[in-house]
């Protein structure tokens, strides 16, 4: 599988907004997408600030705005958030919408009082409405009803776009925002219980084989479509994003191509060896009916995605048994 550089190029030029060997600051390094981004930046030369929930905690204003004048970064990458899958996001909307609007206002204004000069804020393709023509534009946004059962997290997301178009308006700061599609790799979440749809999938299919299940049962109806992209093709397109953009609208970050949660679950069940009966309880919801990004925006930059969707899904499997406890 293609590693950390190998999905676009982005070394840095003289016309760069991102300076070489620069002091970035990401937020949510232990994450599953900050982790990858602080591994690419590694990669390409720059200094990667990291602080853990131990030691900082970004729902408090004050307190990241002290660290952020104390490191004085030269570019900020806000992938922390409070993330999770259908049952989560319909469980517990109050958290989903506070913590994650209480980060972004801490990160995003931290940022511009300590004199950042660049951020690159992360959201998430469920910002835009249930019924948006595919594939989804960015001017998409705003223009219709949600999906109710994301619906606090997306309106979270929505105004930590405002925000940076809002810093970017009235102070000109080069700050900007990029919306990935459904993310899956190492460092994944594979808690049943507040986990997205591939690790869950990858984790069920496990321990039904393992323990012999003649059959798995899955929510809804099989039928929504998904786009998929790796954590390293992300990262790549969030450093490509820092050194070659600087417009008001967000960029789309995906693969372009998308597929039925049905056919993804038998790709899932043919990595992970199961062969017994898949059963879809369509008492469950199936959320949003179709996610396919426009990614036209970023591929004008030069992106292309490099991991092959059953080699990520083969690797992230292998990397989840390497875990403790694997099971």
């Amino acid at each position: 599988m293609p590693g950390p550089g190998t999905a676009a190029t982005s070394d840095p030029s003289p016309s760069s907004l991102l300076p070489r060997a620069a002091r970035v600051f990401v937020a949510g390094h232990r994450g599953l997408v900050g982790s990858a981004v602080a591994r690419r930046l590694a990669a390409d030369g720059h200094e990667v600030i990291t602080r853990g929930r131990d030691r900082l905690d970004l729902r408090d204003g004050e307190g990241t705005a002290a660290f952020l004048r104390e490191v004085r970064p030269d570019a900020v990458v806000l992938a922390a958030a409070k993330v999770g899958g259908i049952m989560a996001n319909s469980t517990y909307p109050v958290q989903f919408l506070e913590d994650n609007l209480r980060i972004q206002l801490s990160v995003i204004s931290g940022a511009h009082a300590a004199g950042v000069p660049r951020l690159l804020f992360l959201g998430s393709s469920c910002i835009y409405p249930k019924l948006a023509e595919q594939p989804i534009r960015e001017e998409s946004l705003l223009t219709g009803p949600l999906e109710p059962t994301n619906e606090a997290y997306a309106i979270a997301k929505i105004a930590g776009i405002t925000q940076v178009r809002s810093y970017r308006r009235q102070y000109g700061a080069s700050y900007i925002s990029a919306m990935p599609t459904n993310l899956y790799g190492p460092g994944d979440n594979f808690d049943l219980a507040t986990s997205h749809v591939l690790p869950a999938l990858i984790r069920r299919f496990h321990e039904a084989r393992t323990s012999g299940a003649p059959e798995v049962v899955l929510w809804g109806t099989g039928t929504p479509r998904r786009e998929f992209l790796h954590v390293d093709d992300v990262a790549a397109a969030c450093a490509l994003l820092l050194e070659r953009y600087d417009g008001d609208e967000p960029v789309n970050i995906g693969c372009g191509e998308d597929l039925p949660i049905s056919e993804l679950a038998e790709v899932v069940r043919e990595v992970t060896g199961y062969q017994g009966k898949v059963v879809w309880d369509t008492g469950k919801p199936d959320g949003t009916p179709r996610k396919l990004l426009d990614v036209s925006r970023l591929s004008a930059l030069g992106f292309k995605p490099a991991v092959a969707l059953r080699d990520g899904i083969a690797a992230t499997y292998e990397w989840w048994l390497g875990q403790e406890p694997a099971s």
